[in-house]
Parts: C-alpha cells; sequence; structure tokens
C-alpha cells in the first residue's frame, strides 16, 4: 500500500531480459536501507526487490506487469518516481495507492502555466476506469487532482516542487504514463455496473 507521495527518484543502471519476464538494475538514494522482498513503487508499479549489492538494487518485472504498464519504455538512465510502501504510523498526505498500475495513457498536452503547469492525459476509455473533477488519480505512482475531467480523457496541474522533484519535468507529447485510478471509484463503477445488469436481466 502506497500514498503517491514521491521519495526520490532512482535511475535505471541495466536491464536484463529473462525468458518473459526482465530484470531491472537501478540506483537510488536510500539503497541501502531496502530489504530483500520490500515492496516499492517505480512509477507506481509495485515491484519487489529480489538482489541489493553496494550501490544498486534489482527488481523484477513479469509479463503481466510489462504489457500493463510502461516499463517496456525504461531504458538505462531512465529517471523513476520511487516510493516505499505505507508505514501505518502517520499521516495520508496522498491518497491510498495499492501500486498495481491500472492501464497506460498517453501525454496530449503539458502548458506552462507561469511555472505550474497543466498536463492532459488521455486513455482507453471503459465503464471500469473513470475520473471525476477534483478526484484523485495516480500518474507514474504520483498522487494528484484531477483538475478536468472528460470522456477518455483527464488533465492535471502541476504544482513547480512536484515538476522538479520527480520525473515529470522529462515527459513530453506522446510519452505514455502509468494510471491507476482511484480504488474507490472503481469500486462504484463495478457496483453501478453490476446493478445495470440486474436491471437489464429483470426486464428482459
Amino acid at each position: 500500500m502506497f500514498t503517491g507521495i514521491i521519495e526520490a527518484t532512482g535511475k535505471v543502471e541495466k536491464i536484463d531480459r529473462n525468458e518473459s519476464n526482465i530484470d531491472f538494475t537501478l540506483s537510488g538514494p536510500f539503497t541501502q536501507e531496502l530489504k530483500i522482498d520490500q515492496s516499492l513503487a517505480h512509477n507506481g508499479c509495485c515491484l519487489t526487490v529480489v538482489e541489493i549489492t553496494e550501490n544498486t538494487y534489482k527488481v523484477t518485472a513479469i509479463n503481466e506487469t510489462l504489457e500493463k504498464t510502461n516499463l517496456n519504455f525504461w531504458n538505462v538512465g531512465t529517471e523513476v518516481n520511487l516510493e516505499r510502501c505505507l508505514r501505518f504510523e502517520g499521516r495520508l498526505d496522498g491518497h491510498i495507492v495499492q501500486g498495481h498500475v491500472d492501464k497506460t495513457g498517453t501525454v496530449e498536452s503539458i502548458e506552462n502555466q507561469d511555472g505550474s503547469y497543466f498536463i492532459t492525459i488521455n486513455y482507453d476509455e471503459s465503464a471500469e476506469y473513470t475520473t471525476v473533477p477534483q478526484g484523485s488519480i495516480t500518474v507514474n505512482g504520483i498522487s494528484l487532482t484531477v483538475a478536468e475531467s472528460g470522456d477518455g480523457k483527464f488533465s492535471v496541474a502541476i504544482i513547480p516542487y512536484t515538476w522538479e522533484f520527480t520525473n515529470m519535468k522529462n515527459l513530453q507529447k506522446g510519452d505514455v504514463v502509468n494510471l491507476e485510478f482511484d480504488i474507490i471509484g472503481k469500486y462504484v463503477a463495478k457496483l453501478l455496473k453490476s446493478q445495470r445488469s440486474n436491471l437489464i436481466e429483470k426486464h428482459q
């Protein structure tokens, strides 16, 4: 479980294909604080630490993860947002983030608005995944508030601190980002879908 508040960024140091999986070796500021089997969110994708060296650690992404996320677009040198799992001993500053990426989206536009940034992202729309204005969305692991919401797209406003401290500053139009939709919204959407199905069956 995560909050979407990025602790730091790391860098991809090595990429090794292992049959249908990919092993990523990364460096980061708290590498020596990690433990084997620890969960760590990478651009919002929960991966397990499987190996630690003096300056790097390794995680493995299985094929299912690769198909749902933007990890296939990583290269050596890619900057990645990092967040360690939530400790239940303090304030929840973001929102409840599972680290289970729902799908990817594509950056439609980035507007510099006198120091802050307004980013619009497209995604393949479905009844299961939706956004609402002032609702929560996780983009590359970052807990953000939806500024505008439309069919198959939404916009978020990024403050200067988030822009500089995360890998948001590297985004360009057309880039693929990881999306995790709000867990409460997903449950509501599933409930409404079930109710609609039941209603249709009763009238058949």
